[in-house]
């Protein structure tokens, strides 16, 4: 798999080449909190020769020094109270890069510690974000035979070791980057659940695939209408991949996901135009970061806690067979829903996803539910890169969202909370009376009132966990993250897929 090798380093010779590394990179707020002298000295010297040092990324000649050497990458902006620990994501960035392009091959991260409690987890985010950095494409890769920049990044650590739990975590991310990032030939349905499967495989991880066709479309009805047009295309036919994880010994607590893969979205008979169609082979993150998970929880093996998950692959074709706005389709559920828009597409997967799982929810270990999207462009006009979190009312009693929240804010995945409203629960009327439910309305999400609020009302209904509420014999908390703002990052149609929220999802998962 092509990614980063974290080694975590004790021995404080190894910034003299004790162990083969080749360049000292130093992550620091000021100068004067350097530890070590060698590094200290030369620090300050360099900033009596060059003003920049201290101030901006910099290479120093550094004789005596692994490699000769030294990379300073100051972190700033620390005393801006509203800034978070993804500072030093950006510092380590900048450095890694200046290491890359400098020839290293080995280099030695020392992150400067922080008595701050925003930066509690500096080092580990500065290590991930080298790895999102030096991440390239599946298909440069494949097409080059590209290799790792690094053979190694040494963690300079004097109290903790994290390579197992860093490694780990950024092969999911890796695992989530290529499902998500990848054009929609290469990573069809087939082939993310081929992909996936095969990242899995020999691990502890229980794999299924749903692909028949007679079996989709009693079982996942609506998913099945969005992939309705693709049938008749052998390569873009859908796929539901279902994933466990079963500790040893006791279950103490379930966590069920539901993640939206929408392979490409046309936009289905309700047509993209305008060159809105670019970019949709993203509109499968929150499948990807799902599947990722997975292969980091394959790695670590967490005790106490039961995971499942089920992946809707779909294509929302145009084309003779397309499902049209108008129709009523009755959910898994047994909800009887009137399309409102197809290009309202990936609740309809979600919905029925969710079904599925609500009902394994029903008799599991303390139960809490996930569905995790690309879903909707008014998250993004309303909270730019940041996800959202929209709880039904089980979870937001038992503090669900707002604890996610801290621990992903903790590891440089900050998202914002948002509350479901009566008002979300009136748009998916439908007026007619011929069906239960509307699915959307039919303008675009992001000129929308309440456009990503309202989806969770739909997803509450249509997939039956509506009667699951605080007053019902078996509540069901539920949280739905709407990650279009964050699962990729640079060009809003071709940049780097992020992995978000795999890294904050897996905090939560073990320390709740």
């Amino acid at each position: 798999m092509f990614q980063v090798n974290f080694v975590d380093v004790k021995a404080e010779n190894a910034i003299f080449d004790g162990e083969g590394w080749d360049a000292v990179v130093v992550i620091t707020p000021d100068l004067d909190s350097i530890i070590f002298d060698e590094i200290g000295l030369l620090a300050q010297h360099g900033a009596h020769v060059d003003k920049r040092v201290g101030k901006s990324p910099t290479l120093l000649f550094a004789p005596g020094l692994a490699g000769g050497r030294l990379i300073i990458a100051p972190v700033t902006q620390v005393n801006d109270e509203y800034v978070d620990v993804r500072v030093y994501a950006d510092a380590a960035r900048a450095a890694i890069t200046i290491a890359k392009e400098a020839g290293a091959k080995r280099p030695l991260l020392y992150v400067v510690p922080s008595k701050d409690s925003r930066f509690g987890f500096a080092a580990e985010v500065a290590a991930l974000a080298c790895g999102q950095e030096l991440w390239q494409t599946l298909e440069l890769r494949e097409a080059t035979r590209l290799t790792p920049a690094f053979e190694a990044i040494g963690l300079l650590s004097l109290s903790t070791h994290n390579s197992n739990l860093l490694n780990a975590l950024e092969a999911g991310r890796v695992l989530a980057r290529d499902l998500c990032g990848t054009e929609p030939e290469r990573m069809s349905a087939k082939a993310f659940a081929d992909y996936c499967l095969q990242s899995l495989a020999g691990s502890v991880i229980k794999t299924a695939v749903v692909e028949d066709r007679d079996i989709l479309e009693r079982d996942y009805p609506l998913l099945s209408a969005v992939a309705r047009s693709s049938f008749a295309v052998g390569r873009h036919q859908p796929r539901v991949v279902k994933l466990e994880y079963l500790p040893e010994g006791e279950v103490t607590r379930t966590f069920l996901f539901a993640g939206k893969g929408v392979i490409y979205d046309t936009g289905g008979a309700d047509l993209k135009v305008g060159g809105a169609m670019a970019g949709m082979s993203r509109d499968k993150g929150g499948a990807s970061a799902v599947a990722g998970l997975f292969k980091t929880l394959s790695m670590l093996k967490p005790k106490g806690i039961r995971v499942i998950a089920e992946l809707g692959l779909v294509r929302n074709s145009i084309g003779s067979e397309a499902f049209v706005t108008d129709e009523i389709i009755t959910s898994h559920a047994g909800v009887r829903v009137r399309i409102g828009n197809t290009d309202a597409e990936g609740r309809l997967v979600l919905a029925d996803l969710l079904s599925h799982l609500r009902i394994k929810a029903v008799s599991a270990v303390k139960p809490e539910m996930f569905s995790v999207a690309t879903l909707t462009g008014h998250v993004v006009r309303c909270y730019g890169s940041y996800p959202a979190a929209v709880e039904n009312s089980v979870a937001s009693s038992q503090q669900c969202a707002v604890t996610l929240q801290q621990q992903a804010t903790q590891w440089g995945e900050p998202f914002e909370v948002s509350t479901l409203r009566p008002e979300d629960f009136a748009k998916i009327r439908d007026v007619s009376g011929a069906a239960e439910m509307l699915s959307s309305n039919n303008a675009p999400s992001s000129i929308t009132a309440r456009g990503h609020q309202y989806p969770t009302a739909f997803l509450l209904k249509a997939s039956g966990l509506f009667d699951h509420g605080v007053t019902a014999p078996i509540p069901l908390s539920y949280i739905h993250l709407d990650i279009a703002g964050s699962a990729t990052e640079g060009d809003p149609l071709y940049g780097k897929p992020t992995a978000s929220p795999l890294v904050g999802l897996y905090q939560y998962l073990v320390n709740r």
